[in-house]
């Protein structure tokens, strides 16, 4: 075990796994978080070419019941970010071990189910704060301990993960240089598990629901300079059940001339064997901003 020091002498990062993965190293790490309150623990993938020079960085943000595990050892994703020199990071979707009654009662809700927003209420708004997590502490974290040029940085993920994706790029115009998504929940305010959680972490002012809904947001998106990409497995119980509405994000991003490229995948279903048909396609497209 590997203990990181900060600067200032007090401990910032705890390595928990290292293996060699594509010349590069599959890293495990945990730190204790300022704004969940809480240990956290991210994966991070090092290229070869980490070794002699900054690399950018790529964020992946996992879906509903995973952890820092599933995307690093399900989606086969390390080759591409090996020949591509991209350093990839995956953290967890929720606080842990928080005391929080209620917290583990369901799986779309509390643990494993954060939904990258900042709540707002009783008793959830101490620990989740993951929309604040991902787009502020890890990335200060992750540029001071690592070998990233922090102006190139890309966002992407899964389900609740590309929800988290979509939202991170469109609230924050310029800070993520690319963004896509696999199965994204496209419309969270109208579909059940968004209306579960956000009433949740939100309250029932649902006014404030849609500061993390990407439809709405994409509605008042200042430019065009995003170059979205979306798939979407076809035999997706989750799109048949109506959870994922992507219909309505493509219909505004075409009244607002954003860029979206929707490939809607014959066969293909909601799971990591989805993913990891289509990981490489998904590198290439951050790639070609991120080393542009």
């Amino acid at each position: 075990m590997r203990l990181i020091f900060t600067n200032k002498g007090r401990m910032a990062l705890k390595e928990i796994s290292s293996n060699k993965c594509f010349e590069g190293l599959q890293k495990v790490f945990e730190h204790d978080s300022v704004e969940l309150s809480c240990k956290m623990k991210f994966g991070i993938y090092l290229p070869p070419k980490a070794e002699t020079e900054k690399c950018p960085a790529l964020y992946w943000l996992s879906g509903l019941t995973c952890t820092e595990q599933n995307f690093i050892s399900k989606a086969g994703y390390q080759q591409a970010a090996s020949e591509h020199g991209l350093i990839i990071i995956a953290p967890d979707t929720s606080p842990r071990g928080c005391n929080i009654k209620g917290e583990d009662e369901s799986w779309d809700f509390g643990t494993g189910a954060g939904f990258y927003v900042d709540a707002t209420e009783d008793p959830w708004k101490t620990n989740y704060r993951m929309y604040s997590y991902v787009t502020e502490e890890l990335p200060r974290l992750i540029n001071a301990n690592f070998p990233v040029d922090p102006q190139r940085m890309s966002i992407f993920g899964h389900s609740m993960g590309g929800h988290g994706a979509l939202i991170c790029a469109l609230k924050n115009p310029g800070k993520y240089k690319s963004v896509s998504a696999f199965a994204p929940i496209c419309n969270p305010v109208l579909c059940p598990w968004g209306k579960k959680a956000f009433s949740g972490y939100l309250g029932t002012d649902q006014s404030k629901w849609k500061a993390y809904d990407a439809t709405h947001l994409v509605k008042s998106y200042p430019s065009s300079q995003l170059d979205i990409l979306i798939d979407q497995g076809k035999d997706d119980q989750f799109l048949t059940d109506g959870q994922l509405l992507p219909d309505n994000f493509i219909a505004a991003c075409t009244e607002k001339k954003v860029p979206v490229v929707f490939r809607l995948q014959e066969g293909y279903d909601h799971s990591y064997y989805f993913i990891a048909t289509f990981i490489t396609d998904h590198i290439r497209h951050h790639a070609k901003y991120l080393n542009a």
